[in-house]
């Protein structure tokens, strides 16, 4: 679903009602404001909407590309939330989860923080991103979940070693691996960047997609109109055929 961004209320799907505990995957690495990063703006009106319908645990979690503490980031991003955990996904207890896909496209399993694990309802919550050709919508978010401990290339951080074995391949597996709930993009902006997310540029779109995150990265490509490559998403619904096909 598709709405104006000035009307955007953060209206819960009827499960997220039943939840003891929330979490909530902002795009969060970069100690740079919206549009680069999530808004503070639109994590408070989603914990607003959590509250009218749920007392359940919220917590909000990412982490660093470099490998380092997220807690300076938060605050420099102005994250400051009552009842809500702030958390960092390096801290975490990790767990090997295997990819259910028997022909998998680039990785067997990942390690997956116990908080994501733990928790009853996953949303990511993305800025409109695109990186030089590339589309980076709800199920790229979930990539800075993964531990850079065990997947970076080398002393410089990142995940390298994820990136080698071809990225949209690894998106993918990630998206069957760990399936989120619900993807929210922050479209107020449109924002567009190559390596440095510094020297990117804003285009104005006045939007905000909601839904099931497949979905509503695909509706992303839509307001884009064709003028990206989001392999990941092509290969994620021939994933889904091979499971129905399975089933």
């Amino acid at each position: 679903m598709i709405v104006n961004a000035s009307e955007f209320v953060f209206t819960p799907p009827r499960q997220l009602s039943w939840a003891r505990r929330v979490l909530v995957k902002p795009f969060a690495g970069y100690p740079f404001p919206y549009p680069v990063t999530t808004s503070p703006q639109i994590l408070s009106t989603i914990i607003e909407g959590i509250r009218k319908v749920s007392n359940a645990d919220i917590l909000i979690a990412d982490g660093t590309p470099s490998g380092e503490s997220i807690y300076p980031v938060y605050r420099a991003l102005e994250y400051n939330f009552r009842r809500v955990l702030m958390l960092d996904i390096r801290d975490s207890i990790f767990v090997e989860v295997e990819n259910p896909l028997t022909k998998f496209y680039a990785v067997e399993s990942f390690w997956i923080p116990n908080i994501v694990l733990r928790s009853d309802f996953l949303i990511s919550v993305t800025p409109f991103r695109i990186c030089g050709n590339t589309g980076r919508f709800t199920i790229a978010n979930l990539l800075s979940l993964l531990p850079v401990s065990k997947y970076q290339r080398d002393s410089s951080g990142g995940w390298g070693s994820l990136y080698e074995l071809g990225i949209e391949k690894v998106l993918a597996d990630l998206h069957f691996t760990l399936p989120f709930d619900l993807g929210i993009i922050e479209a107020h902006q449109k924002f567009f960047y190559s390596d440095d997310p510094k020297k990117g540029k804003a285009e104005e779109c006045g939007k905000i997609l909601i839904g099931e995150p497949y979905e509503v990265d695909l509706e992303a490509l839509n307001l884009i109109q064709g003028r990206i490559e989001t392999e990941h998403l092509k290969l994620i619904a021939e994933g889904q055929n091979r499971l129905e096909d399975k089933d």
